[in-house]
Formats: structure tokens, C-alpha cells, sequence
């Protein structure tokens, strides 16, 4: 790993990560707002009718209690959204954006090797995934604190929501450098990385709302992403595991693929 190219990396990602991370805090914000000013109402509409309490479960969130509308809010396409510009976006272009602009091989002539490059670059994006997770928590324990439902938020357990989400992303994020080292351009790694993003989500939602198609949600990344199971008490390591056990692989390709890559001259 090289460390002058992390910090320049990191510099370059800088107004963009304050961007999203302030928006961030803010999604983060408005979950516990949502919940306090509707909870009540839904959960009345909920107990009279069926059909709309299912409805108020979406993947492996609930509008019926706190800890679910945080769950709810870090799989919205909003959530998913901010964070998919570093997982996705930066992943993804990460050397196949080099390699299409013609600046990989100046990259590569000084004293970085091919698998320092790799390493380098996904220690980066873990940084700035790292980041907006915590900025995203953040606002959720401010909007707890503000609109007076502290006490049903386990701020203790949050550090391990902290992680489950890191490894979820984490998760996408190699996938997407494992793509960009696949490729020598940005639209085919994109591409790829946003498909098997989408996959995930589709089983996710499949299963919320197909009873027969439970299953499916056991195939889905973000079906190991459980913050009411961690701020309840019940997190199931399992998940854990599996999340790390995805991050590595994709690592292990691109350490592996991308040295013994010949990289034909830029079109």
C-alpha cells in the first residue's frame, strides 16, 4: 500500500465526501423525525388492516418500531444512493477510469506495484464508506435526541451497526474494484457493479413482498444488513461472517487478475 497515493486520494474524494456525508446526517436525521410524528398512526392503520401492515414492512425494515425505521432508512434508495457514489461510483472507476483516460500506465511507472495500487485504492474506498456510515448513524442519534425517542434507540449497539453496514458496502465497493480491474473502461465495470447491486436489492424486496419468495431474501446482501436484530439484541454473527466473507473474495480476484493483466494501449 502506498500511502502518499491514499492521502491524495483521499484529498481528491474530499468536497464530494462532505457532501454526501452531510447529506448523510441528514437522512439520518429525518428517520427518527418520520417515526416519532407517524408511529402512532401506523400503527393503528396497521392493526385494522393487514394488507397495510405488511405493506409498512419493506425489506428487513418496519415503520412500526425505531429500531426497524432505521433498518427501514439504511435500505432506502436514498440511503443506497449516497452510498453507492463511493462504492459504486469510485469503485468502479477506480482503475478502469485511469485505464480509459490513458493515465494508468504514468500511475504505474512510479514505485507503486500493481497489488499496492489495488490495496491502496480499496483501503481509500473503505475510508470514505466508513465515513458516511457513521455520518448517517450520526444524524439518526440526533434525531432521536431531538424529537424525543432516545430511549428507544440502544446508541451501546450502534458501533456494531456500524460495522454490519461497513461490511455490507465494503461488500459492493470490492466488487466494483474488482470489476474496474476487469475492464478498460468505466462503462462495462459501472455497469456490472451496478447490476449486481440492483440483484441484491430485487431479492431483498422480492421477499418483502412475495410470501412465497421468502427465500430469495437469503441470497441478498442486504438481508445480512440487520440493525433491529443488533439494536434489539439479536444479531446473528452469521452475518458477519458472510458480509467479510464477500468483501475478501472480490479483493483476492483483483490481487490476483490485475498483475498478470496485459493493458493494451488506450483507444
Amino acid at each position: 500500500m502506498n500511502g502518499a497515493l491514499l492521502v491524495q486520494t483521499w484529498r481528491w474524494q474530499a468536497v464530494k465526501l462532505a457532501i454526501v456525508a452531510l447529506c448523510a446526517v441528514g437522512w439520518g436525521w429525518l428517520l427518527p423525525l418520520f417515526y416519532a410524528q407517524f408511529s402512532d398512526s401506523i400503527r393503528t392503520l396497521a392493526a385494522q388492516n393487514p394488507l397495510f401492515q405488511q405493506l409498512s414492512n419493506f425489506g428487513s425494515g418496519s415503520l412500526l418500531t425505531l429500531p426497524g425505521t432505521v433498518t427501514l432508512g439504511t435500505e432506502h434508495p436514498i440511503a443506497i444512493a449516497l452510498l453507492g457514489v463511493f462504492a459504486i461510483g469510485m469503485g468502479a472507476v477506480a482503475v478502469a477510469g485511469e485505464r480509459q483516460r490513458g493515465t494508468l500506465e504514468v500511475l504505474l511507472a512510479r514505485p507503486i506495484p500493481r497489488r499496492g495500487l489495488v490495496m491502496t485504492l480499496t483501503v481509500a474506498l473503505f475510508g470514505l464508506i466508513a465515513v458516511v456510515i457513521a455520518a448517517m448513524l450520526a444524524g439518526m442519534t440526533l434525531g432521536a435526541a431531538t424529537q424525543g425517542v432516545f430511549d428507544q434507540l440502544n446508541v451501546s449497539r450502534l458501533p456494531l451497526v456500524w460495522v454490519n453496514g461497513f461490511l455490507l458496502w465494503a461488500a459492493f465497493g470490492t466488487f466494483a474494484i474488482a470489476a474496474s480491474v476487469s475492464f478498460d473502461r468505466s462503462g462495462p465495470a459501472i455497469g456490472l457493479s451496478l447490476a449486481y447491486l440492483m440483484v441484491n436489492y430485487f431479492l431483498e424486496i422480492l421477499g418483502t413482498f412475495v410470501p412465497g419468495a421468502r427465500w430469495a431474501q437469503e441470497y441478498s446482501l442486504f438481508h445480512h444488513f440487520q440493525p433491529t436484530e443488533i439494536l434489539t439484541g439479536s444479531a446473528d454473527p452469521l452475518d458477519f461472517v458472510l458480509l467479510l466473507a464477500v468483501a475478501v473474495i472480490p479483493v483476492v480476484y483483483a490481487l490476483v487478475v490485475f498483475p498478470r493483466r496485459d493493458l493494451p494501449a488506450p483507444g
